[in-house]
């Protein structure tokens, strides 16, 4: 353990009060290890994130001039009074890395351009420069004057040239090629005037619909099926064609063109519901067939390293891509090849090794897609920075939190300051310094508990000391299964054609390290059968204005109640309606443009940040107004709605899911933006409970979870069985594995050292085994 900070080295915080801190102070030692304790909602991320971390960016912000602070993101300042000692923060957290489908593992790292480099300084044939090697760069070709020195004199000609960039020009870079259903797009029975097109906005008396109607390629009462060969062609693939329809100039194009320019080149995470379901049942995505799949032009794929092309690199598994590397003996690329290395054996270390650098980012999990970020700084010759950690353990199999461990005090030790929210004991253990917030969530959360070493916090009356050892306990007996899901010949991203039986009607849990397999199976097999819920920690689609009451419905029976108690329309308890406030349309801040500086939110003065109008505040419904619910936080709306004359059993009903899910601290008004990725996984699970699904997939449910709350989360697991549920839970969490009736042990690796089910059985006979990793982590931590 690192020795203790000099009294004056320190990162000093008075008087915080972001979000629900309650005026602390607290210092915080330079150069060590920190580690920030507390239930969900106790005020860890304020502290760290909204309050040190957000100052620090603020700070190096400002030191831009106005030109460039004009295309940064305003920041206010944290409500703190004095932040004293602050250095450099760079976050990493659990943000999923984006949808762009042109980004790569290798493409968000360095591994990608160092790649480039080396292969166009070792490739054969030669394709050319980097550039000729990326598929984000097109292939074209031309002609232009060439400027070279020969002999002493220079000489200019007109040379032709090609191969500038790497890009296959038939998916241009995409790796896939889309083909649509046709019948998705149109009723061949129907007339283009009777609606024909059933793509969402195409109606018969739309502007879509009367381009195609008037354009004279074919009639528009004649059924498409009665189209003759050249008239289906005009209809679906004609080219941009200059039309006059009534009287205006107008651009007529085939409607598979329409649809793929219209639809297919938007991003499908921005399509509005209605459409991206459309897209989804419309279009299938199938490899290249020209790169298949590599999304390189040729020039770009023949270029060989020992007979191994840069496509061939990408493809394979990191761990493996290291290990031919260290084959590459050549003195005069010798730091890059050094450099790559490095990195690659980073991602192995770090528990990541089974991933390509062709995996696109975007289907990389919060967990992986914080690890791919630290990647970025393991080499990074900065000191005295301050990194900050949201839960780094997330998705990482027992047998892997050591490395994480080893990493986060390798990155203390170069001169840095670590701070890590985190709930794993394994990780408060190494901590040098430990911050213990609470003692509940919410309202009643926001206070420094206890800060010292591990030791003191294990001697403490806190939450957090008294459930510091605690450990699950294998069940006396396990439930029978009432039936199960046959998987047969799995073999999705690297399962090796698995065959396995999916126990139904009690609680299942898919083990086995990251990489091994897990979601492949379950994702993989279980949405085929129907009848299935799933609840992941992915983002909630809806804007700054979409908040918990919105999400579950829940604001609708509450709408209907405060307008029958005043006899007045619903649409009035709407923010987003005829109740907003009129100077900040229910936004409740004001947005300043200030051209070439940085724009400005500030509250909005005239409702005060309450979004609704001052005549809409005056009606009461219990003596409360629509205001002063949304500010209330889930278990004390659920005690308004369930008693005495506020008493409205539709909104009560989803309010207890809420707070069984272990969101009782959170405002049911708190905007969607701002929760975390398990607070996100709860409150979909709450919603969901209302389901009539009977099968329930569950994706590392404890995340976010503090000890004391993994025991309400395993109640809740067995109140969904108890039910008639099937329960079907990937999870890390011994305690989660402990309560199982029945386990999946993937493994016994990850990647291609993994894809096979090394254990099926009870929690009991997996321990009694000890055959796998995972049988000896949860040996160790039931005490076995």
């Amino acid at each position: 353990m690192a020795h203790p900070a000099d009294n004056h080295d320190y990162i000093r915080v008075q008087g915080a009060r972001e979000n629900n801190l309650k005026n602390i102070s607290v210092e915080i030692p330079k150069r060590r290890l920190t580690v920030f304790t507390g239930v969900s909602g106790s005020g860890k991320s304020s502290l760290v994130f909204g309050t040190i971390a957000a100052e620090s960016q603020r700070m190096i912000n400002e030191t831009y001039s106005s030109f460039v602070q004009g295309f940064m993101p305003s920041m206010s300042r944290p409500d703190v009074d004095v932040l004293e000692g602050l250095t450099t923060a760079i976050i990493v957290d659990q943000e999923r890395m984006g949808s762009n489908s042109r980004s790569t593992v290798g493409t968000a790292t360095d591994a990608n351009a160092m790649l480039r480099i080396l292969f166009s300084r070792m490739g054969v044939p030669n394709a050319g420069g980097p550039q000729a090697y990326s598929f984000n760069v097109p292939s074209v070709s031309g002609a232009g004057a060439v400027t070279f020195t020969k002999g002493g004199e220079t000489t200019k000609e007109r040379r032709s040239f090609s191969q500038v960039g790497g890009m296959c020009p038939r998916c241009e870079g995409m790796g896939s090629v889309t083909d649509l259903d046709l019948t998705q797009l149109y009723d061949e029975s129907k007339s283009l005037l009777e609606g024909a097109i059933t793509i969402p906005g195409y109606t018969a008396d739309g502007w879509s619909v009367r381009i195609y109607a008037a354009s004279g390629f074919f009639d528009p009462n004649k059924p498409i099926k009665d189209f003759t060969e050249q008239e289906l062609n005009d209809f679906l693939y004609k080219e941009p064609t200059k039309v006059k329809i009534e009287s205006i100039n107008m651009t007529y194009q085939g409607l598979v063109n329409n649809v793929q320019k219209s639809m297919l080149s938007k991003d499908r995470e921005a399509m509005q519901p209605h459409i991206r379901a459309f897209v989804e049942r419309a279009v299938t995505y199938t490899a290249c067939p020209e790169c298949d799949g590599t999304r390189l032009a040729a020039h770009a794929r023949e270029s060989k390293i020992d007979g191994v092309s840069i496509a061939d690199a990408c493809r394979m598994q990191i761990s493996d891509l290291a290990q031919w590397l260290r084959s590459i003996d050549e003195p005069s690329i010798a730091p890059l090849v050094q450099a790559l290395q490095e990195s690659l054996d980073s991602f192995v270390e770090i528990g990541l090794g089974y991933l390509s650098l062709e995996r696109p980012s975007g289907t990389l999990s919060g967990g992986e897609a914080q690890r791919t970020k630290m990647i970025r700084h393991l080499g990074s010759s900065l000191t005295d920075v301050t990194y900050v950690f949201d839960e780094p353990t997330i998705g990482l199999h027992p047998h892997d939190i050591q490395n994480m461990n080893g990493l986060l005090e390798r990155l203390r030790d170069k001169g840095n300051t670590v701070l890590v929210v985190e709930h794993k004991p394994e990780v408060i253990a190494i901590a040098d310094h430990i911050v213990d917030l609470g003692p509940r969530a919410g309202v009643n959360g926001g206070e420094i508990c206890y800060q010292g070493d591990l030791a003191g916090l294990r001697a403490s009356e806190t939450l957090t000391g008294r459930h510091l050892d605690d450990r699950a306990q294998l069940k006396e007996s396990v439930r029978s299964a009432t039936g199960a899901f046959s998987v047969r010949g799995a073999n999705t991203h690297n399962l090796q054609d698995v065959d396995v039986e999916i126990p139904l009607g009690i609680l299942t849990v898919v083990t086995g390290v990251a990489g091994s397999g897990k979601s492949s199976l379950i994702h993989g097999a279980l949405p085929a059968h129907g009848d299935v819920v799933v609840v992941d920690q992915g983002a909630i689609r809806g804007s700054r204005r979409s908040n918990p009451a919105t999400y579950t419905g829940l604001l609708e029976p509450i709408r209907k109640a405060f307008a029958k108690a005043n006899g007045v329309k619903p649409a009035l308890f709407s923010a987003n309606s005829e109740g907003a406030c009129p100077t900040c349309n229910g936004a409740g801040v004001i947005y300043s443009d200030l051209g070439v500086v940085a724009g400005v939110s500030t509250i909005c003065e005239t409702c005060e940040g309450k979004r609704f109008a001052a005549s809409v505040l005056e009606l009461t419904y219990a003596g409360k107004n629509i205001s002063d619910v949304l500010s209330m936080s889930v278990s004390d709306a659920r005690e308004f709605f369930s008693a005495g004359e506020g008493k409205l059993a539709p909104a009560a009903a989803i309010l207890v899911r809420l707070d069984e899910v272990g969101l009782g601290y959170l405002a049911i008004g708190q905007p969607l933006t701002t929760l975390s990725g398990g607070e996100r996984q709860r409150l979909k699970l709450a919603t969901h409970m209302a389901d009539k699904g009977g099968v329930y997939v569950l994706d590392e449910p404890t995340t976010g979870l503090h000890l004391a709350d993994v025991q309400q989360l395993l109640a809740l697991m067995d109140r969904l069985v108890e039910a008639g549920k099937s329960v079907i839970v990937i999870e890390h969490h011994q305690a989660v594995m402990a309560h199982a009736d029945w386990i999946i042990d993937m493994g016994p690796g990850a990647g291609h050292d993994g894809g096979r089910v090394v254990f099926e059985g009870t929690p009991r006979e997996l321990v009694d085994a000890r055959s796998t990793v995972t049988g000896e982590h949860l040996a160790r931590y039931v005490g076995a």
